[in-house]
């Protein structure tokens, strides 16, 4: 028995047209399947009762996400906001202007999350440079040039 592939990491968003715009539009991410799923996914989800959920998956160089948009019962929580929170941390987005892509992103919804700007100087004017960006729920997104 072996792993096959990975196929997708999965986010839930409170408004899915929102997530779109800042996944595809934004991050340049492009629609994929999308699937209508109800009660009968309910035990595999863990969420009980009356479930409607829209699964619309995003892809972009191999990378599949599932936005999970739950009609019902409604979605809870905030995602983590600290990264030595148990659970998943961020995205990580490799670009080659990290204050174009933020301003970008903050134009579908993102939000650009200034203390966690860094540039790690390597000598003869280059550097790596990293920020986050909230995407419209809170779930962190690392921009990072090398």
């Amino acid at each position: 028995m072996s792993i096959v592939a990975i196929s997708h990491v999965g986010l839930c968003v409170s408004d899915l047209e929102r997530s779109l715009r800042f996944y595809c539009d934004g991050l340049g991410f492009e629609p994929g399947a999308r699937f209508e799923v109800g009660s009968e996914f309910g035990p595999t989800l863990e969420v009980a009762g009356d479930v409607a959920v829209t699964s619309q998956f995003v892809v972009r160089d191999g990378c599949s996400i599932e936005l999970l948009h739950y009609a019902r019962p409604g979605v809870q929580g905030r995602p983590a906001a600290a990264r030595n929170q148990l659970g998943f941390t961020h995205l990580c987005v490799r670009v080659d202007d990290v204050d174009a892509v933020a301003a970008r992103l903050v134009e579908h919804g993102g939000t650009v999350l200034d203390a966690t700007r860094y540039s790690l100087a390597l000598g003869e004017g280059r550097s790596n440079d990293f920020v986050f960006v909230a995407d419209p729920d809170g779930v962190r997104v690392e921009l990072m040039k090398l």
